[in-house]
């Protein structure tokens, strides 16, 4: 049944010829929209029966934007990087048969196949397990109707036929731990919450997601929203709540419109409101839209800026008995509502096949920086860094080699290139100095300085403190002067052990998870990487030749073809010559911005 649906999904009703447009904020940044309002007028142009499907998008951002294809008789096909002046090139190609230069894609549901070539012979999509994930790229987000034929819903369906301590004990079978940072066990918050005699208690979706360079809870959100709001409904019976609310950063407009509407969707066909199909149980949600602030992502900052004001809380007492407005309150963020619905849809034996004896499933990882393939990917919990890395991200860009990646955000740690055989697990990561975090992964490369990518998280969490607790906001600032003179050549030998004893205490400390994690890139930059920190501190350069003060500009006489290019960047006038002659540049003058350095054509402007 659902792989007829997914059937009609792909290819539309008999004669018709469907063409797909992912509309995400990240596919939108990339030119979507403008492709989406130019397929229209080029489909009028060509004379042809199509239908034009809004999706979300799948998470292979180095494809964006891009297209699928799809007529009864042939294999769908996506295009990837598509521009506006090639999109009837692309629809007459595919439609005479031609399907080169297509990525082509095949959706597999239990024995059904849906054409070929696959999109399985592209490493990035075939290492992945996409479970979670499943509709994302498949089905209208806006649409309600689109979801229940991919068998949305029947997860909240099951579960209100069971107990509310049923629920809880699948979910324990599962062996759900949070996606949101630390792991913990889904089911054991539940249970609190429901043991709790009270007459009021809330569930909360933690949608602020403000790590840099993650993005897996907002894809989600817009591109399967009905798959969330499901969860948080399922975990509203478990635990004996009436209200539900969805925390979203106002900053995100597209998920919180799309969040809004699937919950309005939902309350007209009956799976929010009063006794919520024909069952005693009632339950509504609202989406929240809040100013954000990093500290938002820790659960009692989160309930504190729904009641007002965003400052973490002391714990205990834990939101589970003293949450908001002193109710009970259990806080799962967006992926970890979204297996929950998933596992009531599919069956707890399916989630289990994936991941290790104690973290079981899979989990969103959203890999950026110095690697060929960004993208949000979703593998087994387990996983090799290594795996990630090479053969779903493609590896670091051409002529660069990849040293070390930062896993878990800005209160992450940096895991070098020799141990990427680590396991992308909750133990695995702790025990050597990183955390699994949102699933954030940050590829460094040798271009990078490790001093500088700790003072980067460092002036982040630094700014994004609360400032509540002296540990986080007195720590904090003084590892970060140190850090500054560091790489500025001003650093003394001393400055390492008050970073490391600094360090170890702020994380003793803090009064919040944010604050406890906050020296985790210095802690571990010093313990992988303490060869780069001496290097600043007793020869005063930095290896990678990229901290400003540590390095100087010249230009190669060999290579300069004396154009004057790189003169007429300079914003101080420090670059002297004539065209047609070898260019000079003055140091007294030259103040280290690198805009020679950029715009220069012949690579004759070099950093020493």
């Amino acid at each position: 049944m659902i792989g007829d649906a997914v059937h009609r999904l792909i290819y539309g009703d008999q004669g018709e010829i469907v063409i797909k447009v992912p509309l995400a904020s990240c596919t939108i940044a990339a030119g979507a929209l403008e492709l989406y309002r130019m397929l229209g007028k080029t489909v009028e142009k060509l004379n042809l029966n199509v239908k034009i499907r809004r999706a979300g998008c799948m998470g292979m951002c180095f494809l964006d934007p891009w297209i699928e294809i799809a007529e009864r008789g042939r294999p769908p096909a996506i295009y990837g990087n598509v521009r506006l002046e090639n999109l009837e090139e692309i629809i007459t190609s595919y439609l005479d048969g031609d399907l080169s230069g297509a990525y082509a894609i095949r959706f597999r549901v239990g024995d059904r196949d849906y054409g070929a070539p696959p999109l399985d012979s592209i490493p990035n999509w075939r290492n992945q397990v996409r479970f979670v994930s499943r509709n994302c790229g498949l089905v209208d987000p806006e649409s309600i109707e689109d979801y229940i034929m991919t068998g949305g819903y029947r997860g909240l369906m099951n579960a209100l036929r069971m107990g509310r301590e049923e629920v809880i004990d699948i979910v324990k079978k599962s062996g759900l731990r949070g996606r949101g940072g630390a792991g913990f066990p889904t089911w054991l918050k539940w249970r609190i919450a429901y043991e709790e005699k009270a007459s009021v208690k809330f569930v909360v979706c933690n949608g602020d997601e403000g790590d840099p360079g993650a993005f897996m809870n907002r894809l989600l959100a817009e591109s399967d929203p009905h798959r969330v709001v499901e969860g948080l409904v399922i975990a509203g019976y478990a635990v004996g709540a009436s209200k539900g609310f969805i925390f979203v950063r106002a900053e995100k407009p597209l998920m919180a419109d799309r969040l809004e509407k699937a919950v309005e969707q939902a309350r007209e066909h009956g799976f929010l409101g009063e006794n919520i199909l024909g069952t005693s149980f009632s339950f509504d949600v609202e989406v929240c839209r809040s100013a954000g602030a990093f500290v938002c992502g820790e659960e009692t900052a989160l309930i504190a800026a729904l009641e007002g004001r965003a400052r973490p809380r002391q714990r205990p007492p834990y939101p589970a008995t003293h949450g908001l407005w002193g109710n009970p309150t259990v806080v799962n963020n967006v992926e970890t509502l979204a297996h929950v619905a998933t596992i009531f849809q599919v069956g707890v034996e399916e989630f289990t096949r994936y991941g290790t004896e104690k973290s079981k499933g899979t989990k969103m990882f959203c890999v950026t920086g110095a690697v060929r393939e960004t993208g949000v990917y979703e593998v087994p919990i387990g996983t090799t860094i290594r795996k990630l890395v090479y053969e779903i991200a493609g590896g670091p860009r051409e002529g660069r080699v990849v040293k070390a990646v930062q896993v878990g955000g800005p209160s992450g740690g940096c895991i070098p290139a020799d141990l990427f055989n680590l396991e992308l697990d909750y133990e695995s990561l702790q025990a050597h100095g990183a955390i699994m975090g949102s699933g954030g992964l940050v590829v460094i490369d040798d271009s990078s300085c490790m001093v500088s990518v700790a003072k980067f998280f460092t002036d982040f969490t630094l700014a994004e403190s609360c400032g509540k607790c002296a540990p986080c906001r007195i720590g904090m600032k003084i590892m970060n002067d140190i850090l500054s003179r560091i790489a500025s050549g001003d650093g003394v030998e001393s400055d390492i052990g008050v970073l490391r004893e600094l360090g170890a205490a702020i994380s003793r400390t803090s009064l919040c998870a944010l604050g406890g994690t906050a020296p985790n890139p210095v802690l571990s930059t010093l313990r992988y990487f303490e060869d780069e920190y001496r290097e600043h501190i007793v020869n005063k350069r930095c290896p990678a030749k990229s901290c400003p003060k540590l390095v100087t500009y010249v230009i190669d006489e060999d290579l300069c073809r004396g154009c004057g290019i790189c003169i007429k960047s300079c914003p101080t006038s420090a670059i002297d010559g004539a065209p047609g002659k070898v260019y000079t540049i003055d140091r007294t003058r030259c103040i280290k911005c690198g805009a020679c350095l950029a715009v220069c054509p012949f690579g004759a402007v070099r950093k020493v």
